[in-house]
């Protein structure tokens, strides 16, 4: 029952990317309006960094621990981007893809986490899991609309999308596992990577990203954005 709960709660606390994703499918965002958002999922997840994720990943281990498991994290995302970008080049789909393969990097361990903290009796952050879900919509809108833009139908965009959501609900499934067959499992390593993996998406994918279509108004999006994430911690 509770394997059943952490896969629920990974799926729901991810499930924004979803109907974030389809919203750019139904309305029409002008390209400025996608770099302010972008901008602004960047801060909110910056944010994230800094109070919720770098925290969570120094309870249990130290700092060398946090350290490696955070360069793993860069190594994933690096490894992800290189196959995106043999896929559909480093601009135009590639470049929205991109910010797809940070979305995995960042939402698998964070749901990984939701599974630990269920295995482990830990109460689930409140402010943790609604910035997850509120970050989640600009980060998905971005990448969305410009994939619309280049002739990606709804369908398809749903299916990437769920498949991206149900990863996640699969994670935490499997980090409630980790705690039962080990049980002195912390999501400490699972924080870490996502740090490692979001920092390089962060300055690879989301922030030109962002720039390229906001300009200036891209910075005000990011901090605007940490700002109000910083608020709700």
């Amino acid at each position: 029952m509770e394997l059943l709960q952490a896969f629920t709660l990974g799926t729901l606390a991810q499930s924004s990317l979803l109907l974030a994703g389809l919203f750019a499918c139904w309305v029409t965002v002008p390209t400025r309006i996608v770099g302010i958002l972008a901008g602004f999922g960047a801060g909110t997840m910056i944010s994230a960094i800094a109070f919720d994720l770098v925290p969570e990943s120094q309870v249990h281990i130290e700092i060398w621990d946090t350290v490696l498991w955070m360069l793993v994290g860069v190594a994933v995302f690096m490894l992800g981007d290189r196959l995106v970008d043999k896929k559909f080049g480093t601009t135009g789909v590639g470049g929205a893809m991109g910010i797809v393969v940070g979305s995995v990097v960042d939402g698998v361990p964070e749901s990984a986490i939701f599974g630990i903290q269920i295995g482990t009796g830990t109460t689930i952050s409140l402010s943790f899991l609604a910035a997850v879900f509120v970050s989640n919509i600009p980060q998905a809108i971005a990448p969305s609309a410009d994939l619309v833009a280049r002739g990606w139908s709804t369908g398809r965009l749903a299916v990437l999308w769920i498949m991206v959501v149900l990863a996640c609900g699969v994670a935490a499934a499997l980090g409630f596992a980790a705690t039962v067959a080990l049980p002195d499992a912390y999501g400490d390593r699972a924080a870490a990577l996502s740090v490692g993996g979001l920092l390089a998406m962060l300055t690879n994918s989301l922030v030109p990203f962002a720039y390229e279509r906001a300009k200036e108004w891209a910075g005000a999006a990011t901090v605007v954005g940490f700002c109000l994430a910083m608020l709700g911690t």
